[in-house]
C-alpha cells in the first residue's frame, strides 16, 4: 500500500537538451522581434509618416526662402 503512494522522479534530459532549447528560445525571441517591429512601424512610423505628409501639404518654399533671405542668412542674394 505505501509503494504506490510514493512516486518517483522523472529523469532528467540528458540528450539534446541544448537543442531544445534553442529552438525554443530561438522561436521566442523571432516572435518576439516580429511583434516588435511589427508594432514600432505602426507606433512610430506611421506617425512620422503623417507629421512629414502634414509639413509639406503646408510647406512653401518660397516663403521661406524670402524669409531668409529677408534675415541675411544667404550671402549671394
Amino acid at each position: 500500500m505505501a509503494d504506490k503512494a510514493v512516486s518517483t522522479a522523472s529523469k532528467p534530459m540528458m540528450r539534446g537538451l541544448l537543442n531544445s532549447q534553442i529552438k525554443r528560445n530561438l522561436t521566442i525571441s523571432l516572435v518576439l522581434a516580429g511583434i516588435s517591429g511589427f508594432a514600432f512601424k505602426q507606433i512610430v512610423g506611421t506617425e512620422r509618416k503623417r507629421k512629414y505628409a502634414e509639413f509639406y501639404r503646408t510647406y512653401d518654399a518660397e516663403k521661406e526662402f524670402e524669409e531668409m533671405k529677408a534675415k541675411g542668412l544667404f550671402q549671394s542674394c
